[in-house]
């Protein structure tokens, strides 16, 4: 019987977890302040777009009367879900070449390997959520009630989010230069989402752009339950899992078809 793509969290989530814990404890290792950086890095990034967007550019989100603290708490959900989505595209490609010692064994389950990324993603992911939480209710003495659908508004994204790296990594263990290109990517999905600036307040030639990038719809119901405290798109939600699970079964193929050869690439 062929694996699916979900038997990592499955048939073999025992192996799958430990290799995700290796990879994100491996990343710090050596740091002075270890698994702390997994919130320092993306608070950082909050202060310097809050110094850009909200003290120098007095920008405000539209429809909402709060100040700068609340316009950061706002751009924070945005980079949450941006920087996970990011670190699955920036990382995927690179797993074949970086795990050849594991490409070598013929009864490893290679196809594991995409969902550490992605298991390591959501560690931060979860990690930087808490840190949000602490700081919406010291910043506005509650959260709102909805914040317990969270996991539901970004399973969608997880599920999408293994798509795209599972086909990643397959992609760039034949061509190398993916993963620089990725860093690219990356940037550009922060920028070209509502992450920064609300779909509403652009142009109507230039929405499409937007809201055809696949964090924007995640970002924008994420902050509808965890910040204004309002009701998701169900609908919305059950139609992007469809799609992301077409991607992730679709992923899965490619990259099982394509490990045949990757003992011959590296």
């Amino acid at each position: 019987m062929i694996d699916g793509p979900f038997s990592a969290l499955g048939k073999y989530r025992h192996l799958t977890l430990e290799v995700t814990k290796r990879e994100v404890l491996g990343r710090y290792r050596g740091a002075t302040f270890g698994l702390l950086w997994s919130l320092i890095n993306p608070f950082l990034m909050l202060i310097v777009y809050t110094v850009a967007f909200g003290y120098i550019l007095k920008s405000r989100w539209p429809g909402y009367s709060g100040g700068t603290t609340e316009f950061a708490l706002i751009l924070y959900m945005g980079l949450i879900v941006h920087g996970a989505f990011a670190e699955c595209l920036v990382r995927a490609s690179g797993l074949v070449p970086q795990n050849a010692n594991l490409v070598t064994r013929v009864v490893f389950p290679l196809h594991i390997l995409p969902w550490t990324v992605v298991l390591s993603a959501l560690f931060h992911m979860l990690a930087n959520a808490v840190i949000f939480l602490l700081l919406s209710f010291i910043v506005r003495g509650y959260v709102p009630w909805t914040v317990v659908m969270l996991p539901l508004v970004w399973a969608p994204l997880i599920v999408l989010a293994t798509g795209v790296s599972l086909f990643l990594a397959a992609l760039g263990a034949y061509m190398r230069d993916v993963g620089q290109v990725m860093g690219a990517v990356a940037a550009a999905m922060l920028f070209l989402s509502s992450a920064i600036v609300p779909v509403s307040t652009l142009p109507e030639h230039y929405r499409i752009i937007f809201m055809m990038n696949p964090l924007t719809f995640i970002i924008d119901q994420s902050r509808e339950v965890a910040y204004f405290g309002r009701m998701p798109d169900w609908t919305g939600l059950l139609i992007y899992l469809g799609i992301a699970l077409v991607v992730a079964y679709a992923g899965h193929a490619i990259f099982q078809k394509a490990r045949r050869g990757f003992a011959d690439v590296l």
